[in-house]
């Protein structure tokens, strides 16, 4: 075999062996990743087959200002002043969570999108919670949005945040005592306050499958970090 012949056989095989190596480099990147971040891998579930509940409450002026014109005119036009409203009820584990658990997910009556608006002030957010997250709850429609509005009713949102005007500057800890000084029974492991760079984003407070507060460290080692924060006011009425 002449030179050229053996380099061209020993770059062929160096060039096998190194999509080998890439391949395997790959796969195990992938396995990682699952295993680090199990309740990003957990994109479908078992309907009733979960641990605890999220209730997600978003302040809805920092949702409006974020999205700007890509915002649901139904919470966010100047006629539309709402503070806390719920964003989800969530199913969620001890470590991650369930999604999209029926597809396709069961119809809403339309009476019962009517009769969740004061709550989920727009009818695209409420279809899309019952797809990805009510699915999972292991109840029909009717039955699942009752629940979303008894607990929200077990919650009570603090004086200082049902109406505000002006910018408010926070720090999520504040925040978060205030909850729990309007809220007995109701913990610093059972709640986070959520956040992007600069404004509060939503209160998330877990409870059990009886509506009654409960821990949830996976749910509370995600809230915000950043010292200081502002809420965005209320739109006009």
């Amino acid at each position: 075999m002449g030179d050229a012949a053996r380099f061209v056989r020993a770059a062929l095989a160096r060039s096998a062996f190194a999509r080998l190596v890439l391949a395997f480099v790959a796969l195990a990147a992938s396995g990682l990743a699952g295993g680090a971040t199990p309740a990003a891998a957990q994109t479908a579930g078992t309907p009733g087959r979960f641990d605890h509940y999220v209730l997600s409450l978003s302040w809805s002026p920092t949702y409006c200002e974020s999205a700007g014109n890509r915002a649901d005119p139904a919470q966010c036009r100047s006629a539309r002043p709402f503070a806390f409203v719920v964003h989800g009820l969530w199913p969620q584990n001890a470590v991650g969570w369930p999604e999209d658990c029926q597809k396709p997910a069961p119809f809403v009556p339309e009476p019962v999108v009517r009769s969740m608006l004061d709550l989920m002030p727009s009818r695209r957010l409420i279809i899309h919670e019952w797809r990805k997250h009510g699915t999972c709850a292991g109840l029909d429609p009717t039955a699942y949005f009752d629940l979303v509005r008894k607990a929200r009713a077990a919650v009570t949102i603090p004086t200082e945040y049902r109406q505000l005007d002006t910018y408010k500057m926070v720090s999520p800890d504040e925040v978060e005592a205030s909850f729990l000084d309007a809220n007995p029974g109701l913990d610093a492991g059972m709640i986070a306050v959520t956040c992007d760079s600069r404004r509060l984003h939503e209160v998330r407070i877990c409870l059990d499958k009886s509506l009654g507060f409960t821990s949830c460290a996976d749910v509370d080692k995600r809230a915000c970090r950043t010292p200081r924060v502002v809420m965005p006011p209320m739109r006009g009425g």
